[in-house]
């Protein structure tokens, strides 16, 4: 049962990811798509955006270290960055598994509690959640009457969409239910590692709570909030590589970008599939025709997730030069410190 559950994680996503790609490049004449990438790509502002992809990420690893030292958990800089770099790449493999990679990372090369350092990340996780919906909200806000026009060209008018909501819809909505049920199973049947309950719980608790003990919250903060604008910057510098989109302004790539992140959440393999859709739909909205908004997303998304690929294996090589446990040396110190 639980290789059938592990087949099943993979291959669902692989073919939703496979099936919405095949339907959206069916006609593409790959040929031009290669001449484009070759002869008509910028990459002097394709380089400067892969660069705010490795920032966020960066971020991330601080930010995290912060909310374990309060709990005696001192990993090095290093090796929460090469855990973070992993967990990315781990999720190309397995949706959503990335967070139990990287606590596991830091349990294995640094001694570090699995279950504290996954109540950090749930943590992170409502941060960032908060901070998206704020985000959204502006994008939306500023440029609404094409997010209109986006839901009435995707089927999701508001006004229709319950009359439109056909039986397949409804087989549909309970098989991506299912799908979402399975993969939470996952993941609680991953947590089970430890003696008892009582341990997982205090642990993913104490996690949880760890911000009230963060030294300097504001850093904490402006970490998090750079994440975000590194994010951002990584998907719209990717614009002004391109003749086609080099003219949208930032608001209106801020509404692209929240509904690409949007789309990610479908349980695919770096959003594959949902991503390519959502950003096409959009660019041809602000009147980018409809090939190159095809041939921006294939390309934007394949090269951002090249450098996932080999993000991670910089942190997987790297990680073959920390000694294990050596993020628990100090631990001690900065408990008595925090106290």
């Amino acid at each position: 049962m639980k290789k059938l559950l592990q087949i099943f994680n993979i291959i669902v996503p692989f073919a939703l990811a496979i099936g919405i790609l095949w339907w959206m490049y069916r006609g593409t004449d790959w040929h031009e798509m290669l001449n484009c990438v070759i002869n008509d790509i910028n990459w002097g502002w394709m380089t400067v955006s892969l660069a705010f992809g490795v920032v966020p990420l960066v971020f991330r690893a601080l930010r995290w270290r912060m909310a374990l030292l309060p709990m005696g958990e001192d990993a090095s800089t290093r090796l929460c960055t090469d855990s973070i770099f992993l967990s990315y790449a781990s999720s190309l493999v397995i949706p959503r598994v990335g967070e139990v990679t990287r606590c596991g990372t830091l349990k294995k090369y640094g001694g570090i509690s699995f279950t504290k350092s996954l109540g950090t990340v749930v943590t992170e996780r409502i941060i960032d959640s908060a901070l998206m919906l704020l985000i959204a909200a502006i994008g939306f806000l500023s440029q609404l009457p094409q997010f209109l026009v986006f839901l009435e060209e995707t089927g999701f008018d508001p006004h229709a969409v319950i009359d439109r909501f056909t039986s397949t819809g409804w087989w549909v909505t309970i098989l991506c239910s299912i799908l979402a049920v399975v993969f939470l199973g996952v993941l609680l049947r991953r947590l089970a590692i430890f003696r008892s309950i009582n341990e997982r719980m205090q642990g993913f608790l104490d996690g949880l709570i760890s911000l009230r003990k963060v030294k300097n919250f504001p850093l904490y903060l402006l970490y998090s909030i750079g994440i975000w604008a590194g994010y951002y910057l990584h998907f719209y510098l990717a614009f002004f590589a391109f003749e086609f989109t080099s003219g949208i302004g930032p608001l209106a790539g801020l509404l692209i970008f929240c509904v690409g992140s949007f789309a990610v959440l479908v349980p695919t393999p770096n959003g594959a599939g949902p991503w390519h859709f959502a950003v096409k739909t959009m660019l041809v909205l602000y009147g980018v025709a409809e090939q190159p908004a095809i041939l921006f997303a294939f390309v934007v998304h394949t090269i951002q997730t090249a450098l996932v690929v080999l993000l991670g294996a910089i942190g997987w090589a790297d990680l073959a030069f920390i000694p294990k446990r050596e993020a628990a040396v100090g631990a001690d110190a900065k408990s008595k410190e925090y106290k």
